[in-house]
């Protein structure tokens, strides 16, 4: 038995065993649709739209992993740079959905999405390295006010260039299975960055290169924006658009260029109002968020919890052993993501979307629970064991999310008759971001909850320690389990998909090809 046939055989007993503990019935088998060569991406277009996942990753991961100078380096109030950090958040609450109406309402010759993603690289790159350069000798106020109308001005640039290309990603190709596959290689890239971004404070700090940290930030923002205008081109360079306007909308446009002022903005203010409200109002749409939201702020609310189960559990309050040992277990997390992301895809294929969600998210449930038994104060090594079963948690998510949201977009035309990748995936992601800052704050109360006071420093209550093994343990499990829930009764078979696909292209009256 081939090592994909044993993959699937094995998801097909978790698949019964969550269908009988929900009490529903699993899905009678479909007729599996091949994919035509005509609706096949390049491999290397693949990975054009990859390497915008990798400039998406490192940017965000940049913009949180740097803002340590803000308090090591400048000596900024730790409160101030949380409320730094949070305020860009509450923009992109309107920037990222008006970004997707504008993108999804553009008509130019080069497409609805290639022009922002070529301008949006090219301004996220210059701004982020104009972000970092701090003149020395100023106030904290400065310092404050610098990044923070800097960080407005960085998000807009990258809400110009990260919302076209999520929605790019969903109109490469209209099939069912190529849609799974594309988004694992771009997942595959993007986790690149995760693997390079751990080691951005140690090239900051690293007297060698840099007298301090601040002129340590200022250098590696400068590699980053370059390596974000480069690379962050590619797909606006080599990647075409299937959806072009029809003449009838483009000669709508063009009129409309020759309305006053004000009532062209009505009229869009009205147009965009509508189109939110129409997103939302799509049920699978609906349970594809509070999914998301719960698999990752589930795992985002108790990452810090790890850290403090390991340093005062594991080690008894060593933190040099607690820290080195929680890098261990982020290089394994990172390293087994990339097999997961195959594995997943292998799934999404074989199995269904939905199903692929399922058991790749009761694999990550099990990892976490785990953590209960095999962090090991005898045996320290064992607590690596879990890593890998969790990395299915993010690793399948993000494989299989955009897939099933290209689906949603779909079905969403079949019954408005319009496209709105770029609404769709804007608000996606905004409940991302927003699910994040969330889940910051909700982890601090309940690391509160716990009763953990650092003014103990190598010691802390039993009762401290339970609570922060408990909450570590099951709080992502429970929180997983429910978006399985949520998933069990979404409604876009590959059979539901096929059909959607064969009207739309009926009533186009041509048949879209990928590639």
């Amino acid at each position: 038995m081939s090592l994909r046939e044993r993959i699937a055989a094995t998801s097909q007993l978790a698949i019964a065993a969550w269908h009988k503990r929900l009490g529903t019935s699993p899905a009678k088998p479909v007729a599996h649709f091949e994919t035509a060569p005509e609706d096949r991406i390049l491999f290397t277009h693949k990975l054009a739209y990859g390497m915008g996942a990798f400039v998406n990753n490192t940017l965000a991961a940049a913009i949180g992993g740097m803002t340590v100078i803000l308090n090591l380096g400048l000596g900024m109030n730790p409160a101030l740079v949380g409320f730094l950090g949070a305020v860009p958040r509450v923009f992109d609450a309107l920037t990222d959905p008006l970004m997707g109406y504008i993108s999804d309402n553009t008509r130019s010759r080069w497409g609805r999405r290639r022009p922002y993603i070529f301008t949006g690289a090219v301004l996220a790159g210059v701004i982020f390295m104009i972000l970092w350069q701090f003149p020395t000798g100023r106030s904290e106020n400065f310092y404050a006010w610098y990044f923070l109308i800097g960080s407005l001005f960085f998000y807009v640039a990258y809400t110009i260039y990260a919302t076209p290309w999520v929605a790019l990603g969903y109109e490469l190709t209209p099939d069912y299975h190529e849609r799974t596959r594309l988004m694992g290689v771009q997942n595959f890239i993007g986790q690149l960055a995760y693997v390079v971004s751990p080691w951005f404070l140690w090239v900051m700090a690293n007297k060698a290169w840099f007298p301090d940290l601040v002129q340590g930030a200022a250098g590696l923002a400068i590699l980053i924006g370059v390596v974000t205008i480069v690379i962050g081109i590619i797909p606006a360079i080599v990647l075409r658009e299937r959806f072009q306007p029809a003449v009838a909308e483009a000669a709508e446009a063009a009129s409309a260029v020759t309305e006053p002022t004000m009532v062209m903005l009505r009229r869009n203010m009205a147009a965009f109002g509508k189109g939110l409200a129409t997103t939302l109002r799509s049920r699978p749409f609906r349970q594809l968020c509070i999914a998301t939201f719960l698999v990752f702020n589930g795992f985002i609310m108790i990452s810090s919890f790890q850290v403090y189960v390991i340093i005062y559990y594991v080690f008894g309050g060593d933190q040099a052993m607690g820290a080195k040992y929680a890098g261990y277990a982020g290089t394994l997390g990172a390293v087994s993501t990339f097999l997961v992301i195959y594995i997943v895809t292998v799934l999404g294929t074989r199995l269904g979307k939905r199903r692929a969600f399922m058991v790749s998210t009761t694999i990550s449930i099990v990892g976490y629970l785990l953590k209960w038994f095999f962090y090991n104060p005898s045996h320290p090594w064992m607590l690596l064991i879990p890593v890998p079963l969790m990395a299915f948690g993010l690793g399948g998510l993000f494989t299989l999310m955009g897939s099933m949201i290209a689906d949603v977009v779909d079905v969403d035309e079949l019954e408005t008759h319009e496209r709105r990748e770029g609404m769709f995936g804007s608000i996606y992601w905004w409940v991302v971001k927003l699910g994040m800052g969330a889940a910051l704050l909700g982890g601090g109360f309940l690391l509160n909850a716990t009763g953990f006071d650092v003014a103990l420093e190598g010691s802390q209550t039993p009762e401290t320690i339970v609570l922060l093994r408990l909450f570590d343990a099951v709080i992502p499990a429970i929180a997983s389990a429910v978006a399985i829930y949520m998933v069990a009764s979404y409604p876009i078979s590959e059979e539901r998909a096929h059909e959607v696909r064969t009207e739309l292209e009926r009533r186009r009256g041509v048949v879209g090809a990928g590639g």
